[in-house]
């Protein structure tokens, strides 16, 4: 079986956000079920692409928000109101419908799409009609940008992100409604996007590396406690004012906390112990360094690949209930609650006793399963060869 791959950014084998983690993820599961992928979509400026003989790219941008100025902002604004797209789909409109179409026919004969989130799917919407298709729901898109809408305090962005949930909801339900079947990244999605019984969706339990990770003996504690995000990401950004705001009070003025990633402006903390680290070389080495790993997700939908790659290093860590969703199993070293007093009082704890887990086991489970919910999805994809069926 041969399935064309569309998305947004294709892989660099960077891995450098949850997004390219999980498209890594569900890629080699494809193909350990035997599947022939080959991916389409954009490549970032500069970066190679990780598997060139199986990609096919449109060319590069960066669609990244923050990274423009605000003349192309006002760009992309104007062209979204121009087209009614979404504001994350007009950014991919740099190449015409034709422009893709032929670019899909040098994939040569294939048997179905595999349409990865919304913004490319919704970018050329019409070019998928022709084959049988799955589509990954990696969040409930227009839930998460009606909480962006109610927790930003610009009347502009405001209505910019009321706009996008109201287009993200009804594209939402057609790719849902023209796919086959439908992946998502945590249970509670498949009710929201109207796919709940087991005939229409699975949900894909994720992993954050091909190979379970090994004991690698005592760990170097640098900081109490350490978070790596792409905080401008409005979810995880909402997450993070939370944690800077309501929980990082209550904690003792010495408690050291490290933040590492793309910092948006405006976000600070008085508290002594909070330091900004940018971009670090090695993310796993960075958390490693932390006695213990704050989840502190508390909007936006599917899965949080940094809860994941936590349980599979076995790392001591205080999550809030959002950080779990789209994961069964919990180590018996993460502490769960969504009381901010109550999260800084974990994370003191935690750090004065330091206890790591074997997360080999986790690994385990969440390979089995995911390889599982792919070969039921094939399974009803059904796929017959283009050639066949003409």
């Amino acid at each position: 079986m041969h399935l064309l791959f569309a998305t947004s950014i294709v892989p660099d084998g960077a891995l450098a956000s949850g997004y390219e983690i999980a498209n890594a993820a569900i890629i080699d599961a494809l193909r350990r079920a035997g599947a022939r992928v080959t991916v389409i979509g954009f490549s970032w400026p500069g970066k190679p692409v990780a598997d060139p003989e199986n990609t096919i790219v449109l060319g590069a941008i960066d669609v990244r928000t923050e990274s423009v100025s605000p003349q192309q902002k006002l760009a992309w604004v104007a062209k979204a109101m121009l087209t009614g797209l979404t504001f994350a789909s007009v950014k991919l409109r740099v190449v015409s419908d034709a422009d893709v179409r032929a670019a899909i026919e040098r994939a040569g004969p294939f048997d179905g799409y595999v349409l990865n989130s919304v913004q490319f799917a919704g970018a050329f919407e019409g070019l998928f009609g022709d084959r049988r298709s799955i589509f990954v729901a990696h969040n409930v898109e227009h839930r998460s940008a009606e909480e962006n809408a109610a927790a930003t305090g610009s009347a502009l962005q405001r209505w910019l992100f009321r706009r996008e949930a109201r287009l993200l909801q009804v594209m939402e339900e057609r790719l849902c409604r023209a796919a086959r079947f439908v992946f998502t990244l945590a249970e509670e999605d498949r009710a929201a996007l109207g796919v709940a019984s087991d005939d229409r969706s699975a949900v894909l339990p994720l992993v954050t590396r091909a190979e379970a990770p090994t004991k690698k003996g005592l760990r170097h504690i640098d900081c109490d406690a350490a978070l790596i995000g792409t905080w401008t990401w409005q979810p995880n950004r909402i997450g993070l004012d939370w944690f800077l705001t309501k929980v990082v009070p209550h904690l003792r003025p010495d408690f050291r906390i490290r933040i590492a990633g793309n910092m948006p402006s405006g976000v600070a903390s008085t508290h002594s112990g909070v330091q900004f680290v940018g971009r670090v070389p090695d993310a796993q080495a960075f958390v490693r360094g932390g006695a213990v790993i704050p989840l502190i997700s508390t909007a936006g939908s599917g899965v949080q690949l940094k809860t994941i790659e936590t349980f599979e290093l076995g790392l001591p860590s205080v999550a809030t209930g959002r950080s779990l969703r789209g994961i069964g199993y919990r180590p018996q070293n993460c502490v769960v609650t969504d009381d901010p007093v109550a999260f800084a009082s974990a994370l003191e704890a935690a750090a004065a006793d330091v206890r790591d887990v074997d997360g080999s086991a986790f690994h385990r489970r969440q390979v089995r399963a995911l390889d599982a919910a792919i070969g039921l999805g094939l399974e009803k994809l059904g796929a017959v060869r283009h050639e066949v069926a003409a």
